[in-house]
């Protein structure tokens, strides 16, 4: 059984376990869905993060992967390679390059979110009920509003 830490409930300390594992599962069965072409996950991660927040500098993208600059600049020229991401100079910085989707990346990005959304609003719709689908919407904010706590 889990240490509780400290002055920490039984109960966070369950909500926290099992909200780890759902959330763990959920990516892993949206993630099969997802045809991912061959990509790495570190590859389908950066798409992903350009496709949700648009251009960035790939010292940008290594900070917010946890990967070294070095091993970004390789899963980059992947990308580029293949097509999937354009480069441009950053107007405030000239001697940086800005990342962001190439019209075939979008693509990507735009046919993997949709089919895990399509995949996701079925199952809720096929064997949720109304009452439980809104008891999930709750949860979901709940949820937005732990997010925004501070670390």
């Amino acid at each position: 059984m889990d240490q509780i830490p400290g002055d920490v409930s039984e109960s966070s300390v369950r909500a926290s376990r099992e909200l780890r594992t759902v959330v763990g599962r959920l990516r892993r069965r949206l993630h099969e869905l997802a045809d991912n072409r061959e990509l790495t996950p570190t590859q389908t991660a950066v798409l992903s993060r350009l496709g949700k927040q648009g251009d960035a500098s790939a010292s940008e993208l290594a900070a917010a992967e946890r990967v070294r600059p070095q091993s970004m600049a390789a899963t980059l020229a992947v990308l580029d390679e293949r097509g999937l991401i354009q480069r441009r100079p950053d107007p405030q910085d000239g001697r940086k390059q800005l990342v962001s989707l190439s019209p075939a990346g979008r693509a990507i990005f735009d046919d993997r979110s949709r089919s895990g959304q399509e995949w996701l609003a079925r199952q809720l719709e096929d064997n949720f009920t109304e009452s439980e689908r809104m008891t999930v919407l709750e949860a979901m904010a709940l949820l937005e509003r732990l997010i925004q706590l501070d670390p």
